[in-house]
């Protein structure tokens, strides 16, 4: 799209033009915060919650977002439609600005606000009727005393690394463990798991808390299915009958084998699929119009 344009700064500019300096904090050392939002028909999901958790993210780490929420969510959809996308992947980024080459972040006075909105399919194509694979990585989640996960921060080489190491492994998906040994998260999606017709998945002490997976919890909950959040084991995952993850970019999808261990009956399971059918619905009925 070399028509794309890219909200930076209070202005539409081509996305060629979209640069930061070589001194912004966000490039020197991932300092920033992003998320990752959907847009289905024309109406963008869970805007707010979006933004709450953005701007929780850039509290945590002491970054001042230089537009209130309110006008963040106009510059989102202003940014939709100068771009005329109705169905769109959309990535708000906040990065320190510009500094010098040490850490102090004080030394950047002036934040730096990108909004990139593009076409977005479906991110594991044929794989939602198939079933992922996955394999459990070496690198573990970031210690939420050291780096929390709930910060969505630019600084996402912890997860890259899991990318990586799935990737060599052959598998569709990562697995990472917490240094307590918990199951933690994807690479870049939260994880559930069914067991005798009830669902569990970790505690978001050790992973985002996801805005999908809040809506898988909640649709389970109406269909009168017992949730639990509990520490996690691979021997909660390896013995499931059903696995899935779910994302923004996912959305909700299902894992069929994990490191060789085929999950069930190696098909995506009746809950899973029931929960993924709801959440397509829920995308088509609810968000804020991009109007």
């Amino acid at each position: 799209m070399d028509d794309q344009l890219i909200y930076f700064n209070g202005k539409f500019v081509k996305k060629q033009e979209a640069r930061t300096s070589v001194y912004d904090h966000g490039f020197l050392y991932g300092d920033g915060v992003f998320e990752g939002i959907r847009a289905y028909n024309g109406r963008v999901f869970r805007l707010d919650g979006h933004l709450d958790r953005m701007y929780d993210s850039a509290k945590a780490i002491d970054l001042k977002v230089p537009l209130s929420k309110e006008d963040m969510k106009k510059a989102i959809i202003e940014t939709l439609k100068r771009n005329g996308l109705k169905d769109a992947y959309i990535r708000p980024i906040v990065t320190r600005g510009d500094g010098d080459l040490g850490l102090d972040p004080r030394k950047c006075p002036v934040p730096n606000v990108f909004i990139i909105t593009q076409e977005w399919g479906a991110m594991y194509g044929d794989l939602y009727e198939k079933g992922l694979t996955a394999v459990t990585v070496g690198i573990r989640r970031n210690a939420p005393e050291a780096l929390p996960p709930n910060i969505k921060s630019l600084n996402y080489l912890n997860n890259i690394l899991a990318k990586i190491e799935a990737n060599v492994k052959g598998g569709d998906e990562a697995i990472m463990i917490d240094v307590h040994g918990n199951v933690s998260e994807g690479s870049g999606d939260n994880i559930f798991v069914v067991k005798n017709g009830r669902i569990i998945t970790p505690p978001t002490l050790n992973n985002l808390r996801g805005i999908t997976r809040a809506a898988a919890i909640e649709l389970a909950i109406k269909d009168r299915i017992p949730v639990s959040e509990i520490n996690m084991g691979l021997f909660d995952i390896y013995t499931a009958d059903e696995v899935f993850v779910t994302g923004t970019a996912a959305e909700i999808a299902p894992v069929t084998k994990v490191d060789g261990r085929i999950i069930g009956d190696g098909k995506p399971g009746q809950i899973t699929r029931k929960l993924m059918a709801e959440f397509k619905e829920l995308t088509r009925r609810e968000g804020t119009p991009v109007v």
